[in-house]
């Protein structure tokens, strides 16, 4: 079964207290018990948990940040379905998710702040997910200013200091915008050894199989292959500027 699938009720016993919680209930028709320290519930995995929990965000974030420009064009929409690869069958029930998270009371910072108290100590998933959320910012060509201080605010919620916050914004600009050094998260005075070390650092944490193993689900996987090629282009960038093998 598919994560999608699994979001709205398809795996038994699944249990989350907090605003997604109250979210996955409201649209599944059911109550939903609270679990406490992150233990497994009926035959709902911990890695199913934070699975089913990375994805919910994804939505109802996603759907918060709709409004924050006010309006949700077709591109952003498709670029939604595309990027998540969200099965025919599946999308009633996400689009009644973010429907739901879209006209909730909860504010987007309770979505925030659960999700990050969910992942404490992967914060590479954490990004995953907030790129997620800039590639469907900027899927009608633009981030709007709106969009873009969202975009920030959920950083700071997920620990991101400012530093993170432009390196991130900077893998996902256009290729031939992009500062690779921005990238890197390193400046152009940065030695030859210090940007291959943030190079190394980033293709590491960044890893596909490791970010999955955190809790990222697979049908994410094509955020963590596009991000790979963005870090691996940055580094090849500078290298031929340095004129390094």
């Amino acid at each position: 079964m598919s994560i999608w699938g699994k979001v709205i009720g398809g795996v038994a016993g699944f249990a989350m207290g907090g605003p997604l919680g109250a979210l996955l209930g409201a649209v599944a028709g059911h109550a939903i018990d609270k679990v406490h320290g992150g233990t497994s519930v009926g035959r709902a995995s911990q890695e199913e948990q934070r699975q089913i929990a990375f994805t919910l965000a994804v939505i109802a974030l996603s759907a918060k940040m709709a409004k924050a420009d006010g309006q949700v064009t077709r591109d952003e929409v498709d670029a939604f379905k595309k990027l998540f690869h969200i099965p025919a069958n599946e999308m009633n029930n996400v689009a009644k998710v973010f429907d739901r998270a879209k006209t909730s009371t909860a504010g987007y910072e309770q979505y925030a702040q659960q999700v990050a108290k969910l992942f404490p100590h992967e914060p590479a998933v954490l990004e995953e997910l907030l790129g997620g959320l800039f590639h469907i910012a900027k899927a009608d060509g633009v981030v709007h200013p709106a969009e873009l201080a969202y975009l920030k605010r959920v950083a700071e919620i997920f620990g991101f200091d400012q530093h993170t916050f432009e390196r991130i914004t900077a893998t996902h600009q256009a290729p031939d915008k992009a500062d690779p050094y921005e990238v890197l998260g390193v400046n152009a005075e940065a030695s030859d050894t210090a940007v291959k070390s943030a190079y190394r650092k980033l293709i590491h944490e960044n890893h596909p199989d490791k970010l999955m193993a955190q809790g990222m689900p697979q049908e994410f996987i094509d955020l963590a292959n596009e991000k790979m090629t963005v870090i691996n282009g940055a580094y090849d960038k500078i290298k031929k500027m340095r004129g390094l093998s």
